[in-house]
């Protein structure tokens, strides 16, 4: 913060969300270290579950698909917004 200005949310660490094929595989990553770590599908979906929750609360969307999902979380109820983060582990499991 040599200028006095305040690094803009999501900068640094989270500069890989300018991208969402980088954002993925970030995601592949920590899910597949938390499955090396013995943490069984339902944590890790209930995990992500908070993950989405801070996303779309704190972090402004930088790419389109980011966008169509913080609003889809918004408009979603609990159990939908769990399915959601379902959804986007079995995604990155994919990958």
């Amino acid at each position: 913060m040599v200028s006095g200005k305040r690094p803009r949310r999501g900068a640094g660490k989270m500069g890989i969300l300018n991208n969402f094929g980088d954002w993925m595989g970030f995601l592949k990553d920590r899910v597949s270290q938390a499955q090396g770590a013995g943490l069984d599908q339902q944590t890790i979906q209930a995990v992500a579950h908070q993950i989405g929750d801070y996303l779309a609360a704190e972090v402004e969307p930088r790419t389109p698909e980011q966008k169509l999902l913080k609003e889809m979380w918004q408009v979603a109820n609990e159990q939908e917004q769990q399915a959601i983060a379902n959804v986007v582990v079995k995604l990155v499991q994919k990958r």
